[in-house]
């Protein structure tokens, strides 16, 4: 049988109905998320948490992949990429519309989207395949049967490592990040006691909004700190092609969670290559709907050692990052607004 491949990308708009928190979603029981209703055509729903460069790439990439599975495999598979647009009322309302319209898998991107995912897919056990959860454990998205993924989870000492072989006089490090996020809270609290051990202090600015994060960020640049540590914060990487320009100005090296980051203007990170993030999680949300969920990881650990430079930003504040050649293999980049 010849692949037939199907591919959709559908908006749902924003409309803040009253705050919810992640409950489970009614839906009708018409999915029991195991290989099963037609071996040879499976549907899934991609939804990711907002739209920004990193959870873009992955998208683009988990698509990729299932279209290479399909016609690898002489199947159809049909998906549908939707985003919540940072909004966890639409996040919801997407995750009511794919349980109910019955997909075989639902590939959340980011951690809020896998938890309202999940959620929705309690009563039909739908197979909730995540992409890009940093802490999956204090998510809460571990031990649940029809849920396993990919994390990106962040070497944030390698990272400050990476800050004091650039910069050995450092003094004042900002940390810029949304309370908002949880892949925030472990490494922002690693951060700290990383800086508490070494004796440098710290500046700590959160922002919600796009707004928030200019604020914030001209408030790290009027204190004066020599760098700014960003885990993958999805509210921070929204924002980062507003603030480079401003960091960069005034010589802060902005050191991020992700290459997307990077690629928006920061300028280095240590982390996981997404586009080989989002290929896994297609190859798992595959076995799960072929072979079921049985045998399957908690989650499965994408391994980082990549650096990412990027070369405009580096010559703006005049860094020399040749010292990250002894610390891993070294990719540099420019700035684009993708």
């Amino acid at each position: 049988m010849k692949a037939k491949l199907v591919k959709k990308l559908a908006a749902i708009g924003c409309s803040v109905v009253m705050a919810l928190s992640v409950a489970a979603c009614g839906a009708p029981a018409n999915s029991n998320g195991t290989a099963g209703k037609n071996d040879s055509e499976y549907t899934v729903a991609i939804v990711k948490q907002m739209d920004h460069a990193s959870l873009d790439e992955i998208a683009t990439a988990v698509a990729a992949r299932l279209d290479a599975i399909a016609t690898e495999q002489s199947i159809t598979i049909s998906y549908e990429i939707y985003s919540g647009q940072g909004d966890q009322t639409t996040l919801k309302q997407i995750g009511d519309q794919v349980v109910a319209d019955g997909v075989d898998a639902i590939i959340p991107i980011a951690t809020l989207a896998a938890q309202v995912m999940t959620s929705c897919a309690a009563d039909t056990q739908t197979p909730v395949v995540f992409a890009a959860v940093s802490d999956p454990a204090t998510a809460e998205l571990t031990g649940i049967e029809y849920v396993t993924g990919t994390s990106d989870a962040l070497n944030t000492e390698f990272i400050l490592d990476m800050m004091l072989a650039e910069n050995p006089d450092l003094d004042s490090i900002g940390l810029l990040y949304s309370l908002s996020e949880a892949n925030s809270t472990t490494p922002i609290a690693e951060a700290k006691a990383y800086l508490d051990k070494m004796e440098i202090a710290y500046n700590e600015q959160t922002a919600a909004t796009n707004d928030e994060v200019i604020a914030a960020a001209s408030a790290l640049i009027a204190d004066g700190v020599d760098a700014i540590f960003t885990p993958t914060d999805n509210v921070i990487m929204a924002a980062e092609l507003a603030i480079y320009e401003d960091l960069a100005a005034a010589g802060i090296r902005h050191y991020t969670g992700a290459d997307s980051f990077v690629r928006n203007g920061a300028f280095a990170t240590c982390g996981v290559n997404y586009t080989d993030l989002g290929t896994k999680t297609a190859d798992l949300a595959f076995q799960a709907m072929q072979d079921g969920m049985v045998g399957m990881e908690d989650y499965y650990l994408m391994d980082g050692g990549i650096i990412t430079v990027n070369t405009e930003t580096a010559a703006t504040i005049g860094a020399d990052y040749s010292v990250f050649e002894d610390m891993g293999t070294v990719v540099e980049v420019t700035t684009t607004a993708e």
